[in-house]
């Protein structure tokens, strides 16, 4: 009887941030992993870094040492070569962080794969790899990568001469040849061939097995995933499709029985796994450095502005109502300064106040402020709120809590004609594409929208898919199991329609995947750093540069955000005073309205307000 190893590690999965490729949830694949025994698995998207945190974070909760990597596409010559051939000469490496620095080396290369590198996919080069490969671990990958592809081409030498290459630039115990178990013919032949190069040059073997989907009973569903991805259907002859149903996260027994005459392919994982260690600092904040005149300091200069900004705003404030009383004010402004420097917050303040003097100065409209930053003297002191808080009650703590630490956040309304041209001012003082990027979101697979994809796919007649789809109620965050159980002939029709049956069943496995990536409409970073020493960044369908994660995300590793909002309400307003002032009309003052005009209350109680802002909502109304 052949015993079992104890320990085993994946360290080749694509999880559902390998965008329409990879169907495996994280949530599920740490559950498998926990089921299994394994204490480590990796992640290793296509081309991207989307995942890492949030996959690192769960890891971590659940007992399990993540590790970070990435199947990397590799450009056959440099990344400046863009030809169909470069295109059709891509090959795949497997690269794991080993240490921070690995970590920091991977961010930086799929940076350039993204900004520099992108034709049809985000490429490396070995130039790249040359220059940054201190700390990480690679594998030579699927059939995809350059020696199995050798391999196959009969060109065994040229093979062995890029093991030599890739062993020489990675360094002895860095670089291994990965055979995988995936049910492909020609992979046997490949592995034999990869344990015969083993021997003869002295490079460790790993076992993988290069997982795309959790179950061996998701391969349907990852099939039409495919689908989606290329716009085809599964009756496309000469679609992608993987010509096999084991890319699934198999348990360590079954990579065990494949791999026992392989030697230590499969104690590899576990000696990788062991030595990978990165690990992320979520305590610190990395606040951009605001240039105050004069060589002082931040907290000096803003104490300096707020309080030329206090004495403007309380003469306003005066001449409204003589009688205020100015001690009152005196205390609350001596208080949120006190309380914004012992956080540690003054170049925040000052970044904002800058961003919006400059919009003000450029004829760009701004919004008086919402949120809880209304609640703020200061904020009204240096202009980035519109409004007393003093006189409305409103608390500071509720923006700010000194008992309880977390960053200020301060969404800025701009005329949306203008939000860009502030944007790009505050690219070019902080230190351009390196230090400021927009923020990545990602479109999901959403109950209906999986319906219609899945349909589409199955080549289900549109007609038909549009019936269930539009069974699905139509409300936020219904999910299909609710759908099925709120909707009876829905459920109904899945029981008794054998095709429907099967769509609703690959729609569950596929449902809130994320389908693509896109840009934030506010959210806009700006680091003390270059960002890709904290993380990867992404170019946008318009060119943009954005961050591979996404805002919670961006927040959680100590980088400062900001929410740069356009407004179209601002653009209607602006357009409306232009109008007014083309009649010779006396415009009025926007800052300074009648808060108790009679016609506007009638207007407000009869709920004709579409076209007016936060008011235009059914509950509004």
């Amino acid at each position: 009887m052949i015993s079992i190893p104890s320990k085993f590690v994946h360290l080749h999965v694509h999880s559902q941030y390998s965008l329409l490729d990879g169907a495996i949830r994280i949530d599920d694949l740490l559950n498998k992993a926990t089921d299994y025994g394994m204490t480590s698995v990796a992640l290793t998207d296509h081309g991207t870094m989307f995942g890492t945190i949030e996959f690192y974070e769960k890891a971590l909760k659940a007992g399990i040492k993540p590790i970070i990597g990435c199947e990397c596409y590799v450009a056959p010559r440099r990344l400046t070569d863009k030809t169909p051939l470069d295109h059709k000469g891509l090959r795949h490496l497997i690269l794991l962080a080993e240490t921070t620095q690995g970590y920091r080396n991977l961010c930086l290369m799929m940076s350039k794969a993204q900004l520099e590198g992108f034709y049809y996919r985000p490429r490396i080069d070995k130039y790249l790899l040359e220059e940054y490969h201190e700390g990480l671990i690679a594998f030579t990958a699927c059939l995809h990568g350059e020696i199995p592809m050798l391999i196959r081409r009969n060109q065994q030498k040229e093979a062995d001469e890029a093991a030599r290459h890739y062993l020489k630039l990675f360094g002895e115990g860095n670089f291994f040849l990965e055979v995988q178990n995936n049910g492909i013919d020609i992979q046997e032949s490949v592995n034999l061939a990869l344990k015969d190069m083993s021997e003869r040059l002295s490079i460790p073997l790993v076992a993988s097995n290069d997982c795309h989907y959790l179950d061996k009973k998701d391969v349907r569903a990852h099939d039409v995933l495919l689908c989606i991805q290329t716009g085809k259907t599964v009756n496309d002859s000469e679609r992608l499709k993987f010509r096999t149903d084991q890319l699934y996260f198999k348990p360590p027994e079954e990579m065990f029985e494949f791999f026992s005459d392989y030697p230590n392919a499969l104690e590899n994982t576990v000696s990788i796994a062991d030595r990978c260690d990165v690990e992320f600092d979520f305590k610190t904040y990395h606040f951009p450095k605001f240039d105050a005149p004069d060589e002082q300091s931040e907290a000096d200069y803003f104490e300096k502005r707020v309080r030329e900004g206090f004495d403007q705003v309380m003469q306003l404030i005066k001449k409204r109502n003589p009688d205020i009383d100015e001690t009152i004010y005196q205390e609350r402004i001596d208080y949120e300064i006190s309380v914004i420097n012992n956080m540690g917050f003054p170049g925040y303040f000052l970044i904002v106040s800058d961003f919006i003097r400059y919009a003000k100065e450029n004829n760009i409209p701004v919004g008086p402020g919402r949120g809880s930053a209304a609640g703020s003297l200061v904020a009204f002191a240096l202009g980035i709120t519109g409004l007393d808080p003093l006189e409305y009650g409103l608390i500071f703590e509720r923006f700010l809590n000194p008992a309880r630490k977390s960053m200020p956040d301060i969404d800025v309304d701009f005329c949306i004609n203008g939000r860009e041209e502030v944007f790009k001012y505050v690219v070019d003082k902080y230190g351009g594409g390196d230090y400021v990027a927009q923020i990545i979101t990602y479109g999901k697979l959403k109950t209906r929208a999986v319906i219609r994809d899945v349909g589409r796919a199955l080549d289900i007649p549109l007609r038909e898919v549009d019936t269930i789809a539009k069974m699905v109620p139509d409300r936020l965050g219904i999910s299909l199991d609710s759908a099925l159980k709120e909707e009876p002939r829905l459920a109904e029709m899945a029981a008794e329609n054998q095709d429907v049956g099967n769509l609703i069943e690959i729609c569950r496995v596929l449902e809130g995947l994320p389908r693509h990536a896109s840009t934030h409409a506010a959210g806009v970073v700006i680091s003390d750093r270059p960002l890709v020493d904290y993380l990867p960044l992404y170019k946008g369908k318009k060119g943009e540069v954005v961050t591979q994660y996404d805002m919670k995300i961006v927040e959680k590793i100590g980088l400062v955000k900001f929410d740069f909002l356009g407004l179209r309400n601002l653009t209607v307003i602006e357009n409306t005073l232009s109008l007014i002032k083309r009649q010779g009309k006396v415009i009025p003052d926007i800052d300074n309205l009648d808060l108790d005009d009679k016609d506007t209350y009638r207007l407000l109680c009869s709920g004709d307000t579409t076209g007016v802002f936060q008011l235009e909502s059914s509950g509004m109304k």
